[in-house]
């Protein structure tokens, strides 16, 4: 079987290979031996740190539990100190103000509960004779002939058959026939302690309460204190954690939210825990139902043991009440329900992504954080371990701790479908393909999943795979795409192939050819695949290419300039009204330019499926379904566009708003146009904007004014429709925008669009940013244009009360398909 090109070695490999070279044999087997011991070594230390550290936080666990704890009550009570400070109140006044009514919260609800034991107290010795019946109804239940009576039985009289054939006994060390007189049983010796005064009672109780009281004391004094110097504490922990200011601040401020949010979340899925049980409880009949709803909110802090402790104790008072077991049957049934409801519907629904850890890793946190601290560690378990995730996740040197710990896919759907073929799981491998086929978007499939796992092959296929590893990934992706290919098949079309798509050099590129191929045909063009070869004669006649208007070569070699310029010619000779494309899947920077196809022979150079459809769609003058995606309107739209009108967004007093967040979003994420826009029932407005695209030979200087056209032809009339955050690194390569003629009039290549939502959900428009170039932006971007539109919004709704009346204009401009976005009087 063919392979496929060898992947250039890494400036390392180069550096390292380059060293070895130039030494003495001597020295040379010297470094050899030096890095062959460093992993293992790096290993050790790595195992001595971890056992270093684990140890110093078992050791040091009575100074660590405290300052611990006073870090989580901090980040509860520092949003009321906040609050206070933005009300005019200094900070020390504030915490003072904040850590009283935090004590005093705690002493009434203790008062409260006492009393409420207190009650129950008195009331349980009413109750001994229905727990006394109920034992004994028990006991003579367990007494009565079982299942297994008999077969006791028949066991009893057999093991004494056996006894009675042992003519000798043992006792001690001494031998005894059997009918000698046993010696006299031990006599049994009862003592008894002294009661203790009522003294010696209170300085045992003192002792016992010495410690905790003691934590207690010391976690009041480490909250005062972090809580006054918050800042400095900052500053001092960004100082230790030196090396990047921007990712130390990215991983303090994200640690903080993440901790907050589960405290918040914590405490809102505690209380409709609680708050039912109580009522439920009360509804029952089982006394002290308030108390028995407190505890089980409280309890649910400890994570897994918590529910169950709280658990039995209405249980059991449902049991000493009831004579009868209605009691005990309901307030169980009651328990069950909560907490299947609360497990399953309002914790996934409250929390969500709110800490990033896996099931697994808050299984495993709580048993370790348990061994190292006791009870407290298996309560602070959580926020722990969301720690360590945020470490890994900005370390790069702790990285594993976010592989292990964070909720997210070790492994994206290209990696896991390659690691499923490497493996041999063909089945698993069309299962996965089945989940992320979405609404029959085949080409969108193979763009973003079937080429990513081409690419890691012939990556891999020179360095680290083996011929088994080869052949399987070469059979299970031939199995793949017939696979897709029978659950999406081709229409029924007759005549000749009017698409040719080619394997450039190897089995891969033969594969990726197939999807194309593919892709083509479910457009409505008749294609064909041929294998690829060497470039002869022999085999340029072979390919048959007669009556085809278009040939689609398809290359993953990060170089194919060299094959890809000798085929070329070789086919122009022979068939030279034949238009080729060149698939470049690994293409480098150089034939990313405009004019690169023509130094090649090529027509058109391609990257993508998608790409290559549009593009040989439009040479061979074959229309495809859908030229665009027109953005839809929902059937929600008209109650939208009422509240765009009562929204104040159409003031002419809001314009400067507008303007004022167009120009923040340009300057922060350097483009070069950036605007508001506001979708009605049939146009785009741009109601703000900053900057503009400048024009080239053959599209025109564009200014936001000129981005005025009919929501259909509209990027960010997608945004409103789907209510959610849109972008699109290269317009010009994507399949649903590339044949937008509005678009492409204007010569956009990059947009990005993030919803502008009321107060009632209803999203009015979009703050957007917009290029000539393409341009990519990660999810932190991606997050903070979606905070900067919010801000937006929340700044417009403030605005609004002091404006008073709102005064609504009427748009300035009509547009229709005709005119694109050029301005028309209003009558």
């Amino acid at each position: 079987m063919a392979g496929l090109d060898k992947p250039p070695r890494s400036g390392d490999e180069s550096a390292s290979a380059l060293a070895l070279s130039t030494a003495s044999p001597d020295a040379q087997g010297a470094l050899a031996a030096i890095a062959a011991v460093i992993p293992e070594l790096k290993l050790v230390l790595g195992l001595l740190s971890g056992s270093v550290i684990v140890a110093a936080l078992y050791f040091g666990r009575d100074i660590l539990i405290p300052l611990a704890l006073a870090f989580l009550l901090g980040f509860v009570l520092d949003p009321l100190v906040t609050l206070l400070k933005r009300r005019g109140l200094p900070r020390a006044p504030a915490v003072i103000v904040v850590v009283a009514f935090a004590l005093g919260m705690v002493g009434l609800a203790a008062v409260f509960l006492g009393h409420q034991v207190s009650t129950l107290s008195a009331q349980l010795p009413t109750y001994q004779t229905n727990i006394k019946t109920k034992l004994q109804n028990l006991r003579e239940s367990a007494n009565r002939p079982g299942m297994f009576d008999g077969a006791l039985r028949t066991f009893d009289t057999l093991k004494k058959e056996v006894e009675q054939t042992s003519p000798v006994i043992e006792r001690g060390n001494a031998p005894v026939e059997r009918g000698s007189a046993p010696s006299s049983p031990p006599q049994r010796v009862q003592l008894t302690e002294r009661p203790q005064s009522a003294f010696q009672q209170a300085i045992t109780w003192l002792e016992a309460a010495s410690g905790p009281l003691a934590t207690a004391g010391i976690v009041l004094v480490f909250v005062v204190l972090i809580l006054l110097d918050r800042l400095d504490l900052r500053d001092r922990l960004l100082r230790l954690w030196g090396g990047s200011l921007h990712r130390s601040t990215d991983a303090m401020d994200e640690a903080g939210q993440r901790i907050s949010r589960y405290l918040t979340m914590q405490l809102v899925v505690n209380l409709s825990y609680g708050v039912p049980m109580a009522a439920g409880l009360w509804f029952i009949g089982v006394p002290g139902a308030i108390l028995w709803g407190a505890v089980a909110a409280v309890m649910r802090f400890v994570p897994y043991i918590g529910p169950m402790i709280s658990a039995v104790f209405p249980i059991g008072l449902a049991f000493a009440v009831d004579p009868g077991w209605s009691m005990v049957l309901w307030t169980i049934g009651l328990i069950v329900a909560l907490e299947m409801l609360s497990n399953n519907v309002i914790e996934p629904w409250l929390y969500g992504v709110s800490t990033g850890l896996s099931a697994m890793s808050l299984m495993v946190s709580a048993t370790f954080w348990t061994a190292l601290w006791g009870p407290l560690g298996l309560i602070m378990s959580t926020p722990l371990t969301v720690c360590l995730l945020v470490i890994g996740r900005h370390l790069p040197r702790l990285r594993f701790l976010d592989v292990l710990l964070g909720s997210q896919p070790a492994l994206d759907t290209p990696t896991r479908i390659y690691q499923r073929l490497i493996a041999g799981d063909v089945d698993e491998v069309s299962e996965l393909a089945e989940e992320h086929v979405v609404d029959g978007n085949v080409a969108g499939f193979y763009d973003e999943i079937g080429l990513p796992v081409l690419r890691m092959a012939s990556s891999d296929h020179a360095s680290v795979a083996t011929v088994e590893h080869r052949h399987r990934v070469v059979i299970g992706m031939d199995t793949l795409i017939d696979d897709l290919r029978e659950q999406y098949p081709e229409p029924e079309a007759s005549g000749t192939v009017r698409v040719v798509a080619i394997g450039g050099k190897w089995e891969a590129d033969t594969l990726a050819a197939r999807m194309l191929a593919h892709a083509m045909a479910l457009q409505g063009q008749r294609s064909g695949v041929r294998k690829p070869g060497t470039v002869t004669g022999d085999y340029i006649a072979g390919l048959d290419l007669d009556g085809a208007q278009c040939v689609c070569v398809s290359y993953l070699s990060p170089e194919p300039q060299v094959h890809a310029r000798h085929l070329c010619r070789r086919l122009k000779r022979r068939w030279p009204e034949v238009k080729v494309v060149l698939a470049c899947w690994n293409a480098p920077a150089e034939l990313l330019v405009e004019d690169a196809c023509k130094g090649l022979g090529a027509d058109a150079i391609v990257t993508s499926v998608g790409e290559a459809v549009m593009r040989v769609s439009s040479i061979a003058g074959v229309r495809l379904t859908e030229e665009f995606l027109a953005a839809p309107v929902g059937e929600a739209d008209p109650a939208r566009v009422a509240a765009l009108l009562s929204s104040g967004a159409l003031d002419a007093r809001a314009q400067a708003l507008f303007d004022a967040a167009s120009q923040r979003a340009a300057d922060i994420f350097d483009v070069p146009l950036a605007m508001v826009s506001l979708i009605d029932a049939e146009t785009q407005y741009v109601r703000g904007a900053h900057g503009g695209l400048e024009g080239t030979d053959s599209t025109p200087t564009v200014r936001g004014e000129d981005l005025n056209m009919p929501r259909a032809l509209s990027m960010c009339g997608h945004v409103v429709a789907n209510v959610k955050t849109l972008v699109v690194p290269d317009i010009a390569r994507d399949m649903r925008f590339a044949g937008n003629p509005a678009l492409q009039s204007k010569g956009l290549r990059f947009y990005a669009g993030a919803p502008l939502r009321d107060a009632g959900g209803h999203v009015l428009g979009t703050l957007c940013l917009l290029d000539t170039e393409p341009r990519a932006l990660n999810q932190r971007e991606i997050r903070l244009l979606e905070a900067m539109a919010d801000d937006l919004m929340k700044t417009l709704a403030a605005s609004v009360v002091q404006w008073g009346d709102v005064l609504p204009v009427p748009m300035a401009t009509t547009v229709n398909s005709a005119t694109l976005g050029q301005p028309v009087p209003a009558a």
